[in-house]
């Protein structure tokens, strides 16, 4: 009886460690859609919370927007290397284009 019981509960624990593994990143990926991202402004971090877009890339991201000025449309970003079609048609919806401001003299 008491080996059956613990079977149970070793599979329940399993189950929920699965629903876990699935349901998270959903839950993740549903709070950062309503989340935009002005990648001509955002720090690393920011860049970050983008999908499909880790610490690396985003390093990437702010390296050259440093080096060749501001992205003119979304579609920029693309230039950067690691941005593929697929990783940009994800993150899209999310992306914001916005000149830097720059202090008045």
């Amino acid at each position: 009886m008491e080996k059956s019981r613990a079977v149970r509960i070793l599979g329940l624990l399993t189950i929920m460690a699965l629903a876990l593994t699935i349901w998270a990143p959903l839950v993740q990926a549903a709070k950062s859609k309503d989340v935009q991202i002005n990648i001509n402004t955002a720090s690393v971090q920011e860049l970050t919370k983008l999908p499909r877009v880790g610490e690396k890339v985003a390093q990437r991201i702010v390296e050259y927007r440093t080096k060749n000025g501001p992205f003119k449309s979304p579609e920029d970003i693309m230039k950067v290397s690691g941005i593929g079609e697929k990783t940009f048609a994800e993150m899209k919806p999310q992306i914001l284009i916005a000149a830097p401001v720059t202090p008045s003299k």
